[in-house]
């Protein structure tokens, strides 16, 4: 249905900009095709024009909202016409300094494992032709540096799409202190990076309360649901905020650990004092939060935690569960 009404109202944007004179509702009806299936009985059309008219002013609305400029004319013999005159809807020209071409073409190349692979590949093409001239390399200069955004999840991309068009998802999840995944049902809200791990931020229904999900621990397929949304989106999902509350980043409390040398360098750039114990192994000082337990946890036999007491049993406690699996 979603590519129907699309095709739609593409033909009906193409009669209007290509008419040299305005074009009565009659003329538009007799023109696309799918207005002159909304009248025939055999093709399933109601055989009115009642639902015809109900369409295309549906259709008319939804172009002038996505910005295209509709005229309405009115002849010498008071019928209605409509027309979208090409300088009214004509955008002006493009230009690009260098070090606009150069950020620009820098964002592009951040999508090079997942399905906005080619719609960056595309726009920077489009950058080409919207003036940038082809001796001049938007690269220059930043050779070394290479953004990427690493998308290794198969969730990722039905999870994307999820989001974008507002479809509830079902999905089994692992948390870090279980042994087996779970069913959740969830609302999608938004995609977040961080620290090389991507998140989905969204409403939980089996619980009841927002969420944040690590793609990583999501096993199996992801499979949609019909219904809609049953809980109204935040304007603002502050997914980094709340992954890093659970790894410790806005804790008021330390606790010490011991880390095998060599290991674990995202505790090492979190710690604030280092010391070394000799026998493979070093002292740290780091951050405590929120759902540290189930950050160390991850690290497996290169840390041991030392204190305080409920963090060193919470890690065991999880250790064990997943033991026990």
């Amino acid at each position: 249905m979603a590519i129907a009404k699309a095709e739609r109202l593409m033909n009906l944007a193409l009669c209007l900009l290509g008419a040299r004179r305005p074009l009565s509702k009659r003329e538009l009806r007799d023109s696309i095709e799918a207005y002159v299936e909304s009248v025939r009985p055999e093709k399933g059309g109601s055989g009115s024009d009642d639902s015809f008219n109900r369409m295309f002013e549906r259709d008319k609305d939804d172009l002038r909202e996505l910005g295209l400029v509709i005229e309405t004319v009115e002849n010498l013999d008071g019928e209605v016409g409509y027309l979208a005159r090409r300088d009214s809807n004509r955008l002006p020209p493009i230009t690009l300094d260098a070090e606009e071409a150069a950020a620009l073409g820098l964002a592009a190349k951040v999508w090079q494992q997942a399905r906005l692979a080619g719609a960056a590949s595309g726009a920077l093409q489009k950058l080409r032709a919207a003036g940038l001239p082809e001796e001049v390399d938007p690269y220059e200069g930043h050779a070394a540096l290479e953004p990427r955004i690493p998308v290794h999840e198969a969730a990722f991309e039905p999870l994307m799409l999820a989001c974008r068009d507002r479809r509830p998802v079902l999905f089994d999840y692992r948390k870090a202190s279980a042994a087996h995944p779970e069913p959740r049902h969830v609302e999608p809200w938004a995609l977040e990076c961080w620290r090389g791990h991507w998140y989905l931020a969204g409403f939980d229904r089996d619980r009841g309360a927002e969420r944040v999900f690590r793609l990583s621990r999501i096993t199996g397929k992801v499979r949609s649901r019909g219904t809609g949304f049953t809980v109204p989106v935040p304007d603002v999902v502050t997914v980094r905020e709340t992954v890093a509350g659970w790894a410790g980043e806005t804790a008021d409390r330390s606790a010490l650990i011991r880390l095998r040398s060599g290991a674990g360098y995202p505790l090492r750039a979190k710690a604030a004092k280092v010391r070394e114990l000799g026998d493979g192994w070093d002292e740290l000082e780091i951050p405590y939060g929120h759902g540290l337990d189930a950050w160390l946890v991850e690290f497996g036999p290169d840390v041991v935690v030392v204190e305080p007491a409920e963090l060193r049993a919470d890690v065991v406690d999880r250790l064990r569960a997943v033991a026990k699996g």
